[in-house]
């Protein structure tokens, strides 16, 4: 997930494999109880982390790389409140796109700057026949629509059905919870 705030294109990241069967001594569960909780607001929060866990502010950045070269962390990163900086208008559009096509068109849609979550899920139907998810941000309705249409001809996908669904409400938005 990404999520430019001043539209330009930014590099995917793509999640490593899960590391297998992760044992955590005592300090390692303290830092990991501390990450989900996010990072504290100080000049040096590992400091801060290690000091709460008997560690250095070096092992506990140690700790964080060495669990994201195993798999065991596929990213770091911030939840950002996009709605308190501008990006009220989320639409998430929803599309039939044939099987044997789906990984070329997610693929193409994920690349896109405008593109801010792209996923593939089963269709269920009778109800659900959509089966690709992307996520566009923006700051009013209307540009929102605009950049759904512009994506949508750029991949050539006129002719796939679709619907665009707007955000009606915000859902406080965390982290996943280990510890």
């Amino acid at each position: 997930l990404g999520f430019p705030l001043d539209g330009a294109r930014r590099p995917r990241s793509h999640a490593a494999a899960p590391a297998a069967g992760l044992s955590l001594d005592a300090r390692q569960r303290c830092l990991l109880g501390r990450l989900q909780d996010g990072l504290p607001l100080l000049a040096r929060p590992f400091l801060a982390m290690g000091r709460d866990c008997a560690s250095s502010e070096a092992e506990v950045i140690a700790g964080i790389a060495g669990w994201q070269a195993s798999g065991a962390i596929s990213r770091f990163g911030v939840v950002v409140r996009h709605r308190e900086l501008g990006f009220a208008a989320n639409a998430m559009l929803v599309q039939d796109i044939p099987d044997a096509e789906v990984d070329r068109v997610a693929a193409g849609l994920a690349g896109e700057a405008a593109v801010t979550l792209c996923y593939r899920r089963p269709r269920q139907l009778p109800h659900w026949r959509y089966n690709l998810f992307c996520m566009i941000h923006g700051q009013c309705r209307d540009s929102v629509a605009g950049t759904i249409d512009r994506l949508r001809h750029r991949h050539a996908l006129a002719a796939v059905p679709h619907a665009v669904l707007f955000s009606q409400r915000c859902f406080k938005q965390t982290g996943a919870r280990y510890v």
